[in-house]
């Protein structure tokens, strides 16, 4: 489509309070009152205006110059942006799910906090019949290539199973983004930020990465046939390859049923066991196993489901224990300095302080710990030490709280964290 002659589109100018209008319609079409509209809202210029917390779910943006939009918190689930410029829009934290971003051009824009599960971002370009040529391109003064994301900041988005494929993302940012099942063949993605980036089972196949930071990047499952990954900062990042000692080196499964044994008898049958740099992640499940007073410093637990476990004093400093399942687990305790729980489930979980009997009280100490997008609803984190943690997006919501310290933490996107000042 790039030989195609161009042909300059000159779209209508929207007012506020017309934009107001149409989405007022699309309101009440969605709640089923009388008077309601789809916004269509193709080929339309809507640079700048203000569309935070929107609901635009289903709408047609075929085309439109939506630069400089405010659209944080805007719904525009399976909306059609086909095309749509949208340079330097404001679309943190909106939803944006399976939506046709196709051809889209969103250079610079924000989309941190973002929603686009299996949202479609291939490349596409808008033509329509010419006598002379067949086709010929359509264009709305766009100064970007259509499917252009340079420098777009997509930190903690989420990309699950989306399409990204040849997708151009020069020095895009997608820190801490989860990008699971993704389709990023052949994308461009030089130097781009990718640290922190939840690419498992992700296809890569031949993507340009050249100087690209993958600092601690999950690749385990990911496809990288013809990548190309030169002078790219690759430090830390998890692949399927051991990241400690493996499974087969140390009888592991055994271990932890007689660490498990040890305590369920008090110490008479069983004995404890130490896992320090181990990489446990084959046994996949350790649901409600008793693992009190464990030692796992620097081990690595990643995905292992974890529901019920018995964790009291746990020694887990610098453990890996991203997207863990760790619901209604018992972490009174713990020592977890430094360690990674980003993605985690901890919904429930208990994580305030261990009686030790008289007046001593042993605090879940996280300090430094990275609970990125952690799910810590309803949990009990009373005198919980989270001083200096990067509890970024991280979900609090009707959480126990009281005297938790957060002094110096990382709190930006954080939910449920009101009551404390």
């Amino acid at each position: 489509m790039s030989s195609l002659p161009t042909q300059a589109l000159v779209l209508r100018r929207l007012t506020q309070e017309e934009l107001n209008a149409v989405c007022a319609r699309h309101d009440r079409l969605w709640t089923s009152k009388p008077g309601g509209a789809r916004a269509v809202l193709a080929w339309l210029d809507l640079s700048g205006l203000d569309l935070k917390g929107r609901n635009l779910c289903d709408a047609d943006l075929t085309g439109a110059l939506m630069r400089d939009c405010k659209m944080r918190g805007a719904r525009l689930d399976h909306a059609t942006l086909f095309g749509a410029d949208l340079q330097n829009a404001d679309l943190s934290e909106a939803s944006l799910r399976r939506a046709d971003l196709r051809g889209a051009c969103m250079r610079n824009a924000n989309l941190t906090g973002a929603d686009l599960f299996e949202a479609d971002l291939r490349e596409g370009a808008l033509a329509t019949a010419d006598r002379k040529y067949g086709f010929r391109r359509l264009e709305a003064g766009m100064t970007s290539k259509p499917g252009e994301v340079q420098g777009a900041i997509l930190a903690g988005a989420n990309l699950e199973r989306s399409r990204l494929s040849g997708v151009m993302a020069v020095r895009a940012d997608f820190t801490d983004a989860v990008l699971k099942d993704a389709k990023l063949i052949r994308a461009n993605l030089k130097q781009a930020s990718m640290k922190g980036a939840n690419l498992s089972g992700a296809d890569l196949s031949g993507a340009d990465l050249a100087g690209a930071d993958l600092q601690d990047a999950v690749l385990v499952g990911a496809k990288t046939l013809s990548w190309n990954v030169q002078n790219a900062n690759m430090s830390g990042v998890l692949t399927d390859e051991p990241a400690g000692r493996p499974v087969e080196a140390m009888p592991y499964q055994q271990m932890i049923q007689d660490h498990a044994r040890w305590c369920e008898t008090d110490g008479a049958e069983g004995k404890p066991s130490v896992f320090d740099g181990a990489d446990l992640r084959e046994l996949e499940s350790i649901r409600g196993f008793n693992l009190t007073a464990l030692s796992a410093k620097g081990a690595t637990l990643y995905g292992l489901d974890m529901e019920g476990v018995q964790l009291q004093g746990a020694q887990l400093e610098g453990a890996d224990l991203r997207n863990c399942n760790l619901r209604r687990a018992d972490l009174r305790g713990a020592k977890l300095k430094g360690a990674k729980l980003g993605g985690c489930d901890l919904r429930d979980a208990q994580m305030g302080p261990l009686l030790l009997g008289g007046d001593r009280v042993l605090p879940c100490d996280m300090t430094g710990a990275s609970l990125k997008s952690a799910d810590l609803s309803r949990a009990d984190l009373r005198q919980a030490l989270l001083a200096g943690a990067d509890i970024s997006r991280a979900n609090f919501s009707g959480a126990l709280l009281r005297q938790v310290n957060v002094t110096g933490a990382i709190r930006q996107g954080a939910r449920g964290l009101d009551e404390i000042i």
